[in-house]
């Protein structure tokens, strides 16, 4: 795991991005290129959630995959205690890996069919507690199974295709402790469960962060449940970062037009009709292949200026460690 020393402080996050950006190459012989995601800054700090919050295709999970080291960065870079990262593979990939964690969105697809609950736990506390003793290993194995509040005795011999959704996601959620890390990256970890159970996995996630001290990174497009869940929230479209703050502001005051219009078309469980608003109706997101030089919210934006499809805005402070990047808020702007 390759490393660069900077500056520590007690205040400092254990996991951050800066100026994170990573482009897929297309059509090779035309040098075309995808702008999955552009300069995000991110910092994850022991015992908090971040939230980053956006639609489909908006580069969040991305982001993710380039945190756990699963992508190469095209730029900026991925800090480890203050230490610069580039985990390649191997041992520094497993070595990087023990203090971060990837948890995916599917957890019918995340666990291999074949396999026991067993077997995937084992496996998961062999490769990293390789000194681990053959009796020391069942009571690893109960262990995790009661943090995610799954009885041992019932579920350790069961297959995948043996559980529920939720059951699945816990399966999963275990293995990722069973490397004892300090960082949980959660890839909308209960977009594809049933309704009922997705508040029983974001209160296990909520215990897990009090107990363990973890940072969580929750990945999301349901801007209501990171108001619930998360102490933090940053607001992604078309691979940037266009507000964040506390969740509270953020999804009770929004500032930027987006983040408005997600939380207007968010389903309301006390209206009784449609939403006024539909995000879908609003326009097409921008192109990422060549992306024009203004805003890229600009098409879509109902409070869009001439100088927005032109300059791509600055990130404002809003004060309280809120911010946005529109021009709404440079100073003087009406």
């Amino acid at each position: 795991m390759t490393t660069t020393q900077l500056p520590r402080s007690l205040d400092d996050p254990v996991l951050s991005a800066r100026s994170l950006s990573k482009r897929f190459r297309l059509n090779r012989g035309r040098h075309q290129y995808l702008h999955a995601v552009d300069n995000v800054d991110l910092d994850l700090h022991r015992g908090t959630v971040v939230a980053l919050v956006g639609e489909s295709g908006s580069g969040k999970s991305t982001v993710a995959r380039l945190m756990a080291q699963l992508y190469p960065a095209t730029g900026g870079s991925v800090h480890l205690d203050g230490q610069t990262v580039k985990a390649k593979g191997g041992r520094r990939f497993r070595a990087y890996a023990r203090q971060v964690q990837l948890i995916l969105q599917d957890p019918f697809a995340s666990l291999n069919p074949i396999h026991t609950v067993r077997y995937v736990l084992t496996r998961s506390l062999r490769i990293h507690n390789p000194g681990l003793r053959r009796d020391a290993l069942e009571d690893r194995l109960g262990e995790l199974l009661t943090k995610v509040h799954l009885q041992p005795e019932r579920f350790l011999e069961k297959f995948p295709h043996e559980l529920s959704g939720g059951q699945r996601q816990r399966v999963s959620i275990a293995r990722a402790l069973g490397a004892n890390p300090r960082v949980l990256l959660a890839d909308e970890p209960v977009s594809m469960l049933d309704v009922s159970i997705r508040l029983g996995v974001l209160n296990l996630l909520t215990e897990l962060k009090n107990d363990l001290n973890l940072a969580i990174l929750y990945i999301t497009h349901d801007i209501a449940s990171a108001r619930y869940f998360a102490d933090e929230t940053f607001v992604m479209y078309a691979g940037q970062i266009v507000e964040r703050g506390d969740s509270e502001s953020v999804t009770q005051r929004p500032a930027h037009p987006y983040t408005q219009l997600l939380i207007a078309s968010a389903p309301d469980p006390d209206a009784l009709g449609a939403r006024d608003v539909d995000l879908s109706s609003t326009g097409e997101p921008p192109s990422l292949v060549n992306p024009s030089a203004g805003c890229r919210f600009a098409p879509r934006c109902p409070s869009v200026m001439s100088r927005c499809r032109t300059e791509s805005p600055p990130t404002f402070s809003l004060g309280d460690g809120k911010s946005a990047a529109c021009w709404l808020y440079e100073e003087g702007a009406t």
